[in-house]
């Protein structure tokens, strides 16, 4: 079934392409405002496009096991969503 290994990679093209443009735009804002809150959620989105980038990286170069890759992903992903969720509590 190639077409899911083909479809893997596109998803997660696009997930590396959406999370990069959230992370940087996280970043304008908090460049501009200086707002810890903004730096916090960027960081968080990075975590999240990170899982994504490192899982796909680790079964098309390294052929880690499909259960590897879901454990790199959802750690990451759920490091990210802590660091999120922080930052949407953060007083500045």
């Amino acid at each position: 079934m190639i077409w899911i290994g083909t479809a893997i990679v596109i998803v997660k093209t696009v997930i590396l392409l959406l999370g990069a443009g959230i992370t940087y735009i996280a970043y304008k804002a908090y460049r501009r405002t200086g707002s810890s809150s903004l730096q916090a959620l960027g960081i968080g989105f990075t975590s999240v496009t990170l899982g994504a980038l490192l899982a796909g990286v680790a079964d098309q170069l390294f052929s880690v096991s499909l259960e590897m890759g879901v454990l790199i992903n959802s750690v990451l992903v759920a490091i990210g969503f802590v660091i999120i969720m922080y930052s949407l509590y953060i007083e500045n």
